[in-house]
């Protein structure tokens, strides 16, 4: 048995796996996000281990016997929060979320102090990555900074809970603006331009690579017959990439989760940082990850909905299986800024084209294709970098929702596919990397792809008219800061190699 623990933004989810790839049981935990000030976004590490702990608790209560046979525990979650600590491993303050937009002067603060950033970690400084975080925290609560002496990312503080040891796994750490991408270590370069050092940081291991086993005390709380070895695990979007066996090069899927991402794993970094396209590792060794990547997806819904006071099944239902035409309504999802291909934390969401006759279901429809539009965004710099996406599988909460795949093929112009658990893909993955660091499997027979239980195909009429209106979109967005968001015409990413269409 294996169990996987997917630490997200607004829940912790854990699933626990049988040696035949089935989901035996899940669990999940809300977790609730605190925004102090405007453009602020933080969580209390306490809350993380409280509801990692509650699901696995309801687990030792409703399937102990299953639960004593974990051999392999994998690691998820939500990438690039700043988790300081002290010098007894305690948290210094709430950790500084990935949607978090306070860092913004920072980043062009460490690009002029590290002119190599791009060519080295393949992305550009952006507010959502870890490295500007702490330059944040230096220059406004410098006695914090001053006693800062481990920077863990949110799942590596949850595995220091659970092991009692400091480890990190490539593919998270790729999102800290700290990592050398093309030698898969720390650059001493990156941590120096932030005043940090190796010696504030994790020990690294690859995504399916065994980290450190389960404390004496946790196995025993749970009723597992020996300590589990924990893997290395990975950021949310690798872990949904093992989980439906996208290792190999050009398995292109989307994550419609809190936020969102079109995502293509390459055997060849294929970074175009100038457009915001992110370079992650990948969670098993010799792979990278590009990505174009929207800071509000599902959450976006989650909006509507709060707002309309309805639930979002009651505002999904009255719209069927698949849209007949566009609706009358924009809608920017920028609710917390945005990466990619704007890189303005600034930006705010807009409805537009509101009228006397907009009812809820217009405004709904709206919403889910602000969030497409969005991600054509992302598919248009990627096909720049030499990525031209043909087909995709979908992950995350949204996957659930037939309507709003159907819109994403008509935006896209190209089939998605979608999988029977999608939603549960990073836990899952986590599970899958678990399993690996205790068996030592090969990782092609244990990470292959679950079957599609459905595909959805543009149709002819409706994507012409969503390419229609793409461009009335695009021409809604405004940017909210100068010289900021303009395109950095410095050098090219080393080991830059062609990738062919997909």
């Amino acid at each position: 048995m294996y169990l996987g623990i997917d630490l997200g933004t607004s829940a912790v989810k854990t699933v626990l796996v049988d040696d035949a790839q089935r989901v035996v049981a899940s669990r999940s935990q809300s977790l609730t996000v605190a925004s102090p000030f405007p453009g602020h976004s933080e969580q209390d590490p306490a809350q993380w281990v409280d509801a990692a702990f509650a699901t696995l608790d309801a687990l030792k209560a409703e399937h102990p016997a299953e639960l004593a046979d974990v051999d392999g525990i994998g690691l998820s979650g939500q990438m690039h929060g700043a988790t300081l600590l002290d010098a007894d491993w305690k948290p210094l303050r709430p950790c500084i979320l990935w949607n978090d937009g306070r860092s913004a002067l920072e980043c062009g603060e460490l690009e002029q102090r590290w002119p190599a950033l791009r060519a080295t970690t393949g992305n550009k400084a952006m507010p959502g990555f870890t490295a500007p975080k702490l330059l944040w925290v230096a220059k406004h609560e410098p006695e914090i900074f001053a006693a800062t002496r481990l920077v863990l990312l949110p799942k590596a503080y949850l595995r220091l809970v659970l092991t009692g040891e400091a480890i990190e796994d490539i593919s998270d750490a790729s999102g800290t603006l700290w990592l050398d991408a093309a030698r898969r270590d720390w650059s001493d370069a990156a941590l120096d331009a932030t005043g940090l050092s190796r010696r504030q940081m994790p020990r690294l291991v690859e995504g399916c690579a065994p980290a450190a086993r389960l404390s004496r005390e946790l196995a025993q709380r749970w009723g597992m017959r020996k300590r589990p070895m924990i893997a290395g695990g990975a950021g949310d979007n690798p872990a949904g990439a093992v989980g439906i066996g996208a290792i190999g090069n050009g398995a292109a899927f989307v994550s419609l989760g809190t936020s969102g991402a079109l995502l293509v794993p390459t055997q060849a970094i294929a970074a175009n940082p100038e457009r915001a396209v992110h370079t992650f590792c990948h969670a098993v060794p010799g792979m990278w990850i590009q990505a174009g990547a929207i800071l509000s997806a599902a959450s976006c819904l989650a909006w509507i909905a709060r707002l309309l006071q309805a639930s979002e099944a009651e505002l999904l239902a009255p719209l069927g299986s698949r849209p007949t035409a566009p609706s009358h309504v924009s809608f920017l999802p920028y609710l917390s800024g945005e990466r990619t291909p704007h890189d303005d934390p600034d930006v705010r969401g807009m409805l537009d084209g509101l009228s006397h006759g907009t009812d809820r279901n217009a405004i709904v429809q709206a919403v889910l294709e602000g969030v497409a539009f969005a991600l054509a965004d992302c598919r248009d710099v990627l096909a720049d970098s030499g990525m031209a996406i043909t087909a995709v599988d979908a992950i995350g909460g949204g996957s659930r929702s037939r309507f709003w795949l159907s819109v994403l093929a008509n935006v896209l112009d190209i089939p998605v596919h979608r999988f029977a658990d999608g939603e549960t893909g990073a836990a899952f993955g986590a599970a899958r990397l678990g399993r690996l660091a205790a068996s030592g499997e090969a990782i092609e027979a244990v990470c292959t792809a679950p079957q599609r239980v459905e595909t959805f195909e543009p149709d002819r009429a409706l994507a012409a008219a969503y390419a229609e209106r793409l461009p009335k979109w695009r021409s809604l967005y405004r940017p909210r800061r100068g010289s900021k968001s303009a395109h950095w015409n410095g050098g090219q990413f080393r080991n830059m190699n062609p990738v062919p269409d997909l």
